[in-house]
């Protein structure tokens, strides 16, 4: 979620992206002087767009969609709030416009590797894993160290019964952030589809050290008495 920042020095602003929230700051390096009437209308799009998040943040998906609509009507040209807007159609389960305001996100900023992979869930989602691991390739082509990206790909890859690979892109992730306890706990569950049971039960103590839910009630019951033994320690 990103939320925009109105900077101004002496009625000089850049205009062709708004200050970013959350994903660190997108300044670009051309600047003109803005007519009063436009930094108006600036202000009145951000009005809108930090709305949406409170929105948002609020659970009122219907709203804040609302808002994003009124930021966008005012800048069509506005890249996060399509890009929120899509956050918000994915919690409301619509995919196919999810998909949508992602495409329109990367069509105003190609290199927004968060939109290209947040694409790649809705179609997973949708079950277009192929599609979902093209859009997970080109996140990390844009950042290398996008470590929930390559969780994200091996989920596909999972699901698409390609444990290997999907055991690679967990390591991957969890090399880049060692307390992934969501890489752990899926790189848990391929190495169990693959018979390791001693490897599965390693990563799934690691995963339930670093808290997640999952591993911990898979450790509690049958499938980790069949995976760690006789030893849950």
């Amino acid at each position: 979620m990103k939320r925009f920042i109105l900077a101004t020095a002496l009625a000089i602003a850049a205009i062709e992206q708004p200050l970013l929230f959350g994903r660190g700051f997108n300044i670009t390096t051309a600047k003109k002087i803005i007519p009063t009437t436009e930094i108006a209308r600036a202000k009145s799009a951000s009005f809108y767009y930090n709305r949406g998040i409170d929105k948002y943040e609020a659970g009122d998906y219907y709203g804040a969609i609302s808002d994003y609509n009124k930021a966008i009507e005012i800048n069509p040209r506005y890249g996060d709030a399509y890009y929120n807007r899509g956050l918000a159609k994915g919690d409301l389960k619509d995919f196919r416009g999810e998909i949508a305001d992602y495409n329109k996100a990367i069509e105003i900023n190609p290199r927004d590797y968060d939109a290209y992979n947040n694409r790649g869930l809705a179609k997973s989602n949708l079950g277009d894993d192929y599609g979902a691991i093209s859009d997970y390739n080109k996140a990390i082509e844009i950042n290398p160290s996008y470590s929930g990206a390559y969780n994200n790909r091996g989920n596909s890859k999972d699901e698409l019964k390609d444990n290997y690979g999907a055991i690679a892109d967990y390591s991957k992730a969890i090399e880049i952030n060692p307390r992934d306890s969501d890489a752990y706990n899926n790189r848990a569950r391929a190495k169990y589809m693959l018979g390791d049971m001693k490897g599965s039960c390693t990563d799934a103590k690691k995963a339930a050290s670093l808290g997640n839910e999952e591993s911990q009630k898979i450790l509690s019951g049958s499938i980790g008495a069949k995976m760690c033994g006789s030893s849950r320690n």
